[in-house]
């Protein structure tokens, strides 16, 4: 079971990858859902539609791209920016609690650049915004499971 989820993960985050990188290189990308498309996604997303899921990261994607461009004299490829970041989105549309009162593109744009700043640090910096909500639920473990610093067969499913 554990290594289906893993492979499941994995399989996703390849497949949004492969995505942003076509949007970028045709410099097309979806336009960003309406607030009210935007509910409509997030409700059919919570009663388990993984077409609703596919389409707010879709529609998200332009906002992967305008945060990795703050890191782009950082020497990082922009690719693997843009890799990172697509994996802050996944994570962000997964985790997402409309309860908490924040726009799921503020609580996205958080866990994109913070998944941004482990991969480069190690760690979650402290930056001069003002924080909204505490890190993205799961930035570090999911990351580091897929990127074979853990052993899946020991990683704590919740």
């Amino acid at each position: 079971m554990e290594a289906g989820f893993v492979a499941l993960v994995a399989l996703s985050v390849l497949k949004g990858i492969s995505l942003l990188l076509s949007y970028i290189s045709n410099n097309a990308f979806p336009q960003p859902l309406s607030e009210e498309e935007e509910q409509k996604y997030l409700e059919l997303w919570l009663q388990g539609d993984q077409k609703a899921r596919n389409i707010l990261i879709e529609h998200n994607l332009r906002l992967v791209a305008h945060i990795t461009k703050k890191f782009e004299n950082t020497g990082e490829d922009t690719e693997d920016l843009i890799s990172i970041g697509t994996v802050g989105l996944i994570k962000a549309i997964n985790t997402y609690n409309k309860a908490k009162g924040t726009k799921l593109a503020t609580y996205a744009a958080r866990c994109i650049e913070n998944d941004i700043l482990i991969t480069k640090t190690g760690r979650v910096t402290q930056s001069n915004k003002v924080r909204i909500m505490g890190e993205c639920e799961g930035a570090i473990i999911p990351l580091n499971l897929l990127r074979g610093y853990m052993d899946p067969l020991t990683f704590p499913l919740q």
